[in-house]
């Protein structure tokens, strides 16, 4: 990051977790702790210039005399420097990367012993493993590992069973697939991951919708892309078509890629209908853009015979259609995981591409970890033969547990909206009136934990909206909705 970088005021509330319910002391003290421990753990690297005073006490939800007094007392100890007509700037931590990272996993901070005891989290979508994987582990043999042994155990590019059994998953989609086009990676997290490295340079052009999958928005922004929002198309977000968007985008300069969820999106759970998938096939086709295709929750879907509209999995149980397939494989990159419909805990995802893109991305990985666990992708190669049970499975919990929340928000929170997802695990709910950045802050000091919407965005828009899930059933959301309606009337009192 530059001498003069600059982070946004919601970007570090989202880093500032806690610091006003935790602790002793008086609350200038604590946000001066806080945002020392954020420069000396590299959070916030030196030379970012922090939001000024007013703002950041206004997204904080806290006096501007709290953020003065905070801020004065950094610069008295010499954390902090007031560089004129700039702002103020942190000083030296040690830190040396230049990417001020979202705090995306903050709410496993309890966990560790380093969270807030009692916290109501809705912070995150994640789903409990199916005892289909404890069932799978458990019926594994030393057969299994057959002629693995023999060998030195590093497979940078998945072992031959699991590859196989990835392009046969896609074959049953209708999509043509060989086990060369496929690279088993540690979840889809780390596909994405490695697309950014491997595609992108520093200053390159992305086109993401708004909003998109905050783990894409970190990997792109961590490698320097320039993000270009284009709306998102359907129910839930923007308005007008992000095909017809990218194509006028394209007439003033191309894209080095974009990157989508047109099957169970994340956030907002959207579905694209074949009309919409048919236009951005046509566009990407025509343009000849690279394309990643994110199916991350795309084995999520909650919908009645989807399938035939719009490529998604329907009642039929079948697997998704990817959107690129009817394009160059060599211009596309389709991410999938395990991981969402079975278990977060099972750390297998993997990229379908073209033999050369599928080495190159290989090449990268091998310098992070070496290649998966083979124990991990055995358990995987027998769970692929129970997709069928567990979508059953995930599809009537999830429905079930989506009709609920959708009650409890009608009744509790009539003025609340949102449109009815076709998958996933979470409402994208508009709370009308309120700056959900503040919202969020007061709810953390009442021990409840929700992700803004302005998370999700590139431009930190969404600012009146909130993911609020439901994948752990919905006790937790009955429990906290008295504090998110009093905190949603104060933010949006000002």
């Amino acid at each position: 990051m530059g001498a003069m970088a600059r982070i946004a005021s919601t970007r570090l509330s989202r880093l500032l977790t806690g610091w006003s319910s935790e602790g002793a002391g008086p609350l200038p003290r604590r946000l001066a702790d806080a945002l020392r421990e954020l420069a000396e753990r590299g959070d916030v690297p030196a030379g970012t210039v922090l939001p000024s005073q007013r703002e950041l006490a206004l997204v904080l939800a806290v006096s501007r005399s709290t953020v003065t007094s905070a801020y004065g007392l950094l610069e008295a100890e010499g954390w902090l420097e007031s560089v004129r007509g700039s702002g103020s700037r942190l000083r030296a931590s040690g830190a040396l990367d230049r990417y001020v990272a979202e705090g995306r996993l903050v709410s496993f901070d309890a966990r560790t012993g380093t969270g807030t005891a009692g916290i109501a989290d809705l912070s995150s979508g994640a789903l409990p493993g199916l005892g289909a994987v404890g069932e799978a582990v458990g019926a594994l043999t030393s057969g299994d590992l057959g002629g693995l042994l023999v060998a030195d155990g590093y497979h940078p590019y998945g072992i031959p069973a699991l590859r196989e059994g990835i392009a046969a998953y896609y074959r049953a989609a209708g999509v043509p697939t060989e086990a060369g086009q496929i690279l088993v990676t540690a979840g889809s997290q780390q596909a994405v991951w490695l697309v950014a490295q491997a595609l992108v340079e520093p200053g390159d052009t992305v086109v993401v919708e708004d909003p998109t999958y905050r783990g894409a928005l970190e990997a792109l922004r961590a490698r320097g892309a320039r993000l270009v929002p284009v709306g998102t198309d359907g129910d839930g977000g923007g308005d007008g078509s992000g095909a017809a968007a990218v194509r006028r985008l394209s007439a003033h300069g191309r894209p080095r890629l974009v990157y989508l969820q047109p099957t169970v999106h994340n956030p907002t759970g959207r579905t694209l209908d074949g009309a919409a998938r048919r236009e951005w096939r046509r566009v990407l086709g025509d343009l000849e853009l690279f394309t990643v295709e994110d199916t991350a929750c795309a084995e999520l879907s909650l919908g009645v015979g989807e399938k035939a509209a719009s490529g998604g999995p329907g009642d039929d149980g079948g697997a998704p259609e990817p959107l690129v397939a009817g394009l160059p494989m060599a211009s596309t990159v389709t991410v999938g995981t395990l991981s969402k419909l079975f278990w977060g805990g099972l750390r297998v995802g993997w990229v379908r591409s073209s033999p050369q893109v599928v080495a190159r991305l290989a090449k990268i990985k091998t310098s992070v970890d070496l290649s998966c666990s083979v124990m991990d992708q055995l358990v995987a190669v027998r769970l692929l033969d129970r997709l069928p049970e567990a979508r059953a499975r995930r599809r009537a919990e999830l429905r079930a547990q989506r009709d609920t929340a959708e009650a409890l928000l009608r009744s509790g929170a009539p003025h609340w909206e949102w449109t009815r997802p076709a998958g996933g695990a979470a409402l994208w709910v508009r709370v009308p009136g309120a700056d959900t950045e503040t919202l969020a802050q007061l709810a953390r000091r009442r021990g409840v934990s929700v992700v803004p919407g302005s998370a999700f965005s590139p431009v930190d828009g969404f600012r009146d909206r909130l993911r609020l899930p439901y994948a752990h059933g919905t006790a937790a959301l009955e429990a906290a909705l008295p504090t998110l309606l009093e905190c949603a009337e104060r933010a949006a009192a000002g």
